[in-house]
């Protein structure tokens, strides 16, 4: 019924992938730190980076975790002996459910990644195993900035790939401390470098200097024009320029996007038609600019998402077709011709925000709504599939079902 909806039962809430090690040896005095609402905020804010075990007692997978991710502790702790320099911690989500629900955690064990208290987007999916996990921790101290050590690198940068720059007359400064901060924190999603000294010198006539490439050899480069110094700020635009608007999903980041907890505004369209893409991206950016946050953008695969469509009795014969994803239900947009209709979309979202269209989806088309003369009463019009904008669907497969069917006929 929906791309990926998390089970409510008890057992697939536990995590039922986990890989042990065998022969662990017996943990030593782990400094795993309970998270509690007073400590929270405060542990997790001064610790460069924090990894947080999510569990419940009752679930044997966090049980079986438990040791685990102790020895893990341990054997991180030898390597990053700075106490404020990588921190486990651990939640036992039954005695803190307001904590679970802050950070949405729908399943046990998971384990979350924090940045200066920042939760980054990507939780932890690798074997749960003491070498996997420190391994991870290892991962996270690199530097994601590399050195530039002439201009001529510049050129040679993948232009696949979303590239920020910086330039900076040396490492130890205000501005560059903050662009690393930033560059941690969006490391999966741009690839950032870094010139200093007399490299950095000739895109230095006006102070530290970063740009932006986008994708694409012949894309204009766009400078920031903010306080470096300024973490906020300077995050904020990267965060705009390194992650897209209009995201696409996949079979690979669909449970990821879901996590985040917001509903999905999905255009499916054919592969090949980049011209309907670019459309829906425009009028995102026209009329829902404001709506970010409380909405995910998304397009997909008609092909490869066939049955999420036919849950919504469309087909890719049908495609391009726009519709929200509420984790609830599924509304169909009434038709792809109307994008450009200045406000049709963002009323869209505006009744998903209201909840007309999970009022439609139950009762049929608001009294209000009825055009004179039309013949179907309100009361047919809820005893009956509706004819409105909105198709009801059909009441069965999860998220988890309809996604693993598709993989499986690729």
């Amino acid at each position: 019924m929906k791309l990926f909806a998390p089970s409510p039962s008890l057992d697939t809430r536990c995590f039922t992938v986990i890989l042990l090690v065998m022969g662990l040896s017996t943990p030593g005095a782990a400094e795993i730190t309970s998270l509690d609402s007073g400590n929270i905020d405060d542990v997790l804010n001064n610790a460069a980076v924090a990894l947080v075990n999510f569990y419940a007692d009752w679930c044997r997978f966090s049980q079986m975790l438990h040791p685990i991710f102790e020895e893990a502790s341990n054997t991180v702790r030898e390597e990053f002996p700075e106490a404020t320099q990588v921190v486990f911690a651990r939640v036992d989500c039954d005695q803190h459910s307001e904590i679970a629900q802050r950070y949405r955690i729908s399943k046990y064990p998971t384990l979350k990644l924090f940045r200066n208290g920042m939760m980054m987007k990507r939780e932890y999916r690798g074997q749960r195993s003491v070498s996997a996990i420190a391994d991870f921790i290892r991962q996270q101290q690199v530097d994601p900035v590399k050195e530039l050590h002439s201009m001529e690198e510049v050129n040679t940068l993948d232009r696949s790939k979303r590239n920020i720059i910086g330039y900076f007359e040396k490492k130890d400064s205000e501005s560059y401390h903050a662009y690393e901060k930033v560059s941690n924190i969006l490391r999966d999603d741009c690839t950032f470098s870094a010139a200093f000294d007399s490299v950095s010198e000739p895109e230095r006539f006006s102070g530290h200097n970063i740009i932006y490439k986008p994708v694409g050899e012949n894309v204009p480069d766009m400078i920031y024009l903010g306080s470096l110094a300024n973490f906020d700020l300077t995050y904020a635009w990267a965060q705009d320029k390194c992650v897209p608007l209009v995201r696409e999903i996949t079979f690979e980041n669909g449970e990821e996007l879901t996590e985040e907890g917001i509903p999905f505004l999905i255009l499916f369209h054919i592969r090949e038609d980049g011209e309907s893409l670019e459309k829906f991206q425009h009028e995102v950016a026209r009329q829902l600019i404001s709506e970010k946050g409380s909405i995910n953008f998304l397009h997909a695969d008609c092909e490869k998402f066939r049955h999420p469509l036919l849950h919504i009795q469309k087909t890719p014969a049908d495609c391009p077709v726009i519709a929200i994803d509420s984790f609830r239900h599924m509304y169909v947009f009434p038709d792809y011709k109307d994008l450009a209709i200045p406000g049709k979309l963002k009323q869209f979202v505006l009744d998903l925000h209201s909840g007309k269209l999970h009022r439609e989806f139950h009762h049929g088309p608001d009294p209000t709504d009825i055009t004179p003369g039309q013949e179907e009463t309100v009361e047919e019009a809820a005893s009956s599939p509706p004819e409105s904008s909105f198709q009801k669907l059909a009441p069965s497969e999860n998220r988890y079902t309809i996604l693993n069917r598709d993989r499986d006929e690729l």
